[in-house]
């Protein structure tokens, strides 16, 4: 679903009621496909809803960097943005690529700190943005909000905690074979799906696994009739056997 950016109208034009309740239809039906939206309190979803505004990146476009200071909340509509970090080298770390329904950026939230990784848009997409300001008066006016933000923090972290067990205790084909069926899952904030659109550069990345590593082991499941694999992206064909393999 696209939902069209906010943009400056025309000093002479006035935009239609009808236009205006269409998108914004648009806008809650996007962001009522997270699972942790439409959890939140319904007086905390509206304060969002209207203290937000929608914008537009092109595929490659910086959202922002480690180090910058915060400007609060984001939630995809549409696209993707990467979120990572590079070091000595250009070596890149893959912490996630965030997809449709997810919203990120609530660490500096808690902590008033600077962001801790960059973002970008893996390819074109469209944000539904909530400025730090509107947050912080928001939850300075209805203090048990918190709690809503917590459990966002919380959801994350226990991914992060998922992630180091995983990276220590898992043979690599386990490894790849949970990280699809999360994928698949949209990390548990949408409808499973049959095809997840990743590359295998990519997917090694986020697994800290050679690319050559990861294209062996998605050989191997497609021979098995697990998996059928295609440019950019991989359909899961079954995803019980596929979850055998992820234990």
């Amino acid at each position: 679903m696209t939902v069209p950016a906010d943009s400056p109208p025309e000093p002479s034009a006035e935009r239609s009621i009808s236009s205006d309740a269409a998108r914004d239809a648009q806008l809650a039906q996007a962001l009522d496909r997270s699972a942790w939206f439409r959890a939140a309190p319904a007086p905390l979803r509206d304060a969002l809803r209207h203290a937000g505004r929608v914008r537009a990146l092109k595929a490659g476009e910086r959202l922002f960097m480690r180090g910058d200071p915060d400007d609060g909340l984001y939630c995809v509509l549409d696209g993707a943005v990467r979120v990572g970090a590079a070091g000595i080298g250009g070596r890149e770390a893959l912490l996630a690529v965030v997809g449709p329904a997810h919203w990120f950026g609530e660490i500096a939230l808690f902590d008033g700190g600077v962001r801790t990784h960059d973002a970008y848009a893996e390819r074109d997409a469209t944000l539904f943005h909530v400025p730090r300001a509107a947050l912080a008066a928001l939850l300075d006016a209805t203090p048990a909000y918190w709690h809503a933000f917590g459990v966002l923090l919380a959801q994350k972290l226990r991914l992060a905690f998922d992630a180091i067990e995983e990276t220590a205790l898992l043979p690599a084909a386990a490894r790849v074979a949970r990280r699809l069926l999360l994928l698949a899952d949209e990390y548990g904030e949408a409808a499973a799906r049959r095809v997840v659109n990743v590359p295998q550069e990519q997917l090694a990345l986020m697994l800290a696994l050679s690319r050559q590593t990861v294209n062996q082991i998605l050989r191997q499941f497609e021979r098995e009739g697990l998996l059928a694999l295609r440019y950019g992206e991989i359909e899961i064909v079954d995803a019980d056997g596929l979850a055998r393999h992820a234990q």
